[in-house]
């Protein structure tokens, strides 16, 4: 009977804490669905464009609110942990996600990478995550929204890989600058009417030689 009434206390114990979970889950998802958009869906092959990087195994971590790694976003599945295929493509950086919808970044969205030690769910120090900082296209009403995606690659060599190759995408976007013709450097032109009264401290080749 003892035996019983602690197994029954465990199972009841371990039932709080999902239900209490669970309860989180939900509320966090409808405070962040007026905050963020639903995602873009992946494109056509010919939006997404030919693989520049990878695919990588990773594991996608979560999606917070730009600026603060605490504030998760549980609307739309961001904020669901998953196994992961990464690849940057020409369109945008796309997230093929185990258990969960694929996340695709357009170029256009995407403001940075860098790498970090630990977001909302996951630390690990040492700058051991991978975070794109990028906007999600408004969408249904809901205005755009800045947030940061974290991916932890299974590689540690592949992190610091995949932020370069980001940031090269981004700066093929940049436009190219035409470079300014060189402008020939203008000499001051000394008035040719009087100029030692106008200018009595500088010396001349005439009035040197008269001395």
């Amino acid at each position: 009977m003892r035996i019983l009434s602690v197994v029954l206390l465990v199972a009841l114990a371990i039932f709080l804490v999902l239900f209490v979970t669970l309860i989180g889950r939900r509320r966090l998802a409808q405070r962040t669905t007026t905050l963020v958009p639903v995602p873009p869906v992946v494109p056509g092959p010919d939006s997404v464009g030919p693989v520049r990087f990878g695919p990588l195994e990773a594991v996608y971590v979560s999606t917070t609110l730009h600026g603060d790694w605490l504030a998760r976003v549980g609307a739309h599945g961001l904020g669901d942990r998953s196994n992961a295929l990464v690849s940057v493509h020409d369109g945008g950086v796309l997230v093929e996600r185990e258990g969960a919808d694929d996340l695709w970044a357009p170029v256009h969205a995407i403001r940075s990478a860098g790498l970090a030690p630990g977001m909302a769910g996951k630390y690990v120090g040492a700058d051991g995550l991978v975070i794109l900082t990028w906007a999600v296209p408004e969408a249904d009403g809901v205005g755009a929204a800045l947030v940061d995606s974290g991916l932890r690659t299974r590689r540690a060599e592949d992190r610091g890989a995949l932020v370069d190759a980001v940031r090269y995408l981004l700066a093929a976007q940049q436009p190219q600058q035409p470079q300014q013709p060189q402008q020939p450097e203008q000499t001051q032109q000394l008035p040719e009417q009087y100029p030692h009264q106008q200018y009595p401290h500088q010396q001349y080749p005439h009035q040197q030689e008269a001395r």
